[in-house]
């Protein structure tokens, strides 16, 4: 008799969703595609009711709601909700509480909802598959989500706004290229497929794949593949340190349509308070990375004195480098209040603001370029720790 703890019940619903869809979009569209044939035009609108689902959930139920990233004006928020719920992957209430609850709880196996410390296959679907607890809906950290009324009239009607989305533009469109099942099938389901495997990778490849130039305290990493399908969402090691980030591709050369599009919908009025990481925030957790990597390296070997010694005088010239940016941190804060406290004398503080504003950014900037230094500085140091490491080590 087998003590296997026994598994929780299968969701119907979900596994038809995630199992049979998929199985229906791998027989009908090839078929479809044999026997009948796709046009141009109904590949290119699949393609583009794909990034309309995507960048709705990325955007909007990732970006906006699940983590305040920016604000958005109401149009943004309807375009959003409708878009994403025809993304099929639940309400925003439910998805940003999970996804909180994820970045809170990160590969906590009780209490992540699709920790990667289950496996690839748990993170990628098999959490949706079946009743696990950790799956549980609690909205105790989605108040402010709750005061939205976007967000809740989307739950309320999620059922009938999925089934819209989902059957509605693909129908209509087929009506206009005539070609409604060939449509339905490439702009709806086959899309509909794509869609939910490209978010899940981040749930799970980016767990598993990648690099984590700026921490290792967690599983996610960095993936510029990972980000070109997944519309900017592949620099998953960023995203979990800086989650507030309305960016995820920090770089101008990164993969982030999403950065794009929240940026301009700023430019047009439909988005406003961007909330961006200060650089020097970014460089530290960059040089604390490489700091954990070479402490770890010097412990595997026994010797080495005058790294340790050399990486010792780094990390205090480090912790120099930290200090007198929170001095500086404090003096523009305080420097705020005083000009609030005076405000008979505006247009002097306004002269005066200009131009020690201007010394302050230019000492931020020698330290933001100090901490860069550095980083180069402690990427020659590991590679001679790597040098040095025995063989098969």
């Amino acid at each position: 008799m087998s003590n296997a703890p026994a598994k929780p019940p299968l969701i119907p619903v979900n596994v038809i969703i995630f199992v049979g869809f998929p199985l229906l979009a791998l027989t009908l569209v090839p078929l479809w595609g044999i026997y009948h044939g796709f046009s141009t035009a109904q590949w290119v609108w699949a393609v583009v009711f794909l990034y309309l689902n995507g960048l709705s959930i990325t955007g909007g139920y990732h970006r906006l709601w699940a983590h305040n990233a920016y604000e958005a004006h109401p149009a943004l928020k309807w375009f959003y909700a409708l878009w994403g719920a025809g993304a099929l992957q639940n309400s925003i209430l439910i998805w940003a509480s999970d996804h909180r609850r994820h970045h809170r709880h990160v590969d906590d196996n009780e209490q992540d909802p699709y920790s990667a410390g289950r496996g690839l296959w748990f993170s990628h679907m098999g959490w949706m598959l079946r009743d696990y607890p950790s799956g549980e809906n609690d909205f105790s950290n989605a108040r402010d989500l709750q005061r939205d009324p976007v967000v809740m009239f989307q739950h309320r009607h999620y059922v009938a706004l999925t089934t819209l989305m989902n059957l509605g533009p693909p129908v209509l469109l087929g009506v206009l290229l005539g070609d409604i099942i060939g449509t339905v099938l490439l702009a709806g389901l086959l899309r509909l497929v794509v869609n939910h495997h490209v978010t899940f990778f981040i749930n799970s490849l980016a767990h598993f794949w990648g690099t984590r130039p700026y921490t290792e305290d967690n599983s996610a990493r960095d993936n510029g593949f990972l980000a070109f399908l997944t519309y900017g969402e592949g620099y998953h090691n960023y995203h979990h340190i800086f989650q507030n980030d309305y960016r995820n591709g920090i770089r101008w050369w990164q993969w982030d349509p999403t950065k794009w599009l929240i940026s301009l919908c700023a430019k047009i009025g439909l988005a406003s308070k961007l909330n961006r990481v200060p650089d020097f925030r970014i460089q530290r957790a960059m040089v604390d990375a490489q700091f954990a990597r070479a402490r770890r390296e010097l412990q595997e070997q026994a010797g080495n004195e005058t790294l340790r010694e050399l990486l010792e005088r780094e990390y205090q010239l480090f912790t120099e480098h930290v200090n007198q940016w929170r001095a500086l941190q404090s003096e523009r804060v305080e420097r705020k209040v005083a000009e609030i406290e005076d405000a008979l004398e505006v247009r002097r503080l306004q002269m005066l603001d200009k131009w020690e504003h201007a010394a302050l950014r230019s000492k931020l900037r020698e330290l933001e370029y100090a901490l860069k230094n550095q980083r180069k500085r402690l990427g020659i140091l590991l590679q001679q720790l790597q040098l040095q490491a025995p063989v098969g080590a």
